[in-house]
């Protein structure tokens, strides 16, 4: 990205969607980080993370925590969780991205993690697993949902938003159809949001209508 130009949010979020690996994440998001929500998620009307967080507080039960926010940014779904920091661990590959959800203190801990590499080292630490935008364009495909099953204790709670076109695209059905008849994972519910708000819809850039699936079910 060139810093000397003012990009517009339909420019970065274009620009989001072309990322094509985990290094392509990294190196945009350096670049990404201090642009994000004032020239992103204001524009836009960004609504998604509240609306997984939203899931998340109408599924939950007690023994719902602690909960990773993976792919967590800058905190955006932490922000609307209502729970105490200590219940809530944020993962994201961007390390500044990651700077500016420790300046909020909205959470326990913080972790820079790649999602497509090796996460044992959280082997049944949570009871929950949320996320808001990390399943998209030029992000994550439906390959990491069997390997985020290793972080989270049995009957831990999932709260996927995907994107719905990507959804559609990727094969995300037939994924999550083979973790519910190998007994991996209980029944998926679903159900569909805006990921921008009114704000969105007033400014009416290009993607204002875009929608996403909201996976819910639980670990067996």
């Amino acid at each position: 990205m060139d810093k000397s130009k003012s990009a517009s949010a339909e420019d970065l979020l274009q620009n989001a969607y072309k990322l094509g690996s985990p290094a392509d994440n990294v190196a945009y998001y350096r670049d990404f980080a201090p642009l994000y929500e004032g020239e992103f998620v204001a524009c836009t009307g960004y609504d998604y993370p509240r609306q997984i967080a939203r899931a998340y507080r109408l599924a939950a039960g007690q023994g719902d925590v602690p909960i990773a926010d993976i792919g967590c940014g800058t905190g955006l779904v932490a922000m609307d969780l209502g729970v105490a920091p200590e219940d809530v661990e944020g993962m994201d590959i961007s390390p500044e991205m990651l700077a500016i959800a420790r300046d909020r203190g909205l959470y326990g801990a913080l972790h820079e993690v790649d999602l497509t590499g090796r996460l044992d080292r959280f082997a049944g630490r949570f009871g929950a697993v949320l996320s808001a935008g990390t399943f998209t364009h030029g992000h994550l495909g439906p390959g990491p949902l069997r390997g985020l099953l290793e972080i989270a204790r049995p009957g831990g709670l999932f709260v996927i938003g995907v994107n719905r076109a990507h959804f559609e695209a990727e094969g995300f059905g037939a994924v999550l159809e083979a973790m519910t008849g190998g007994g991996e994972i209980g029944e998926v519910g679903m159900s569909e949001v805006d990921i921008y708000g009114e704000a969105g819809g007033k400014a009416g850039h290009a993607h204002a209508g875009d929608r996403a699936l909201v996976l819910q079910y639980r670990k067996r």
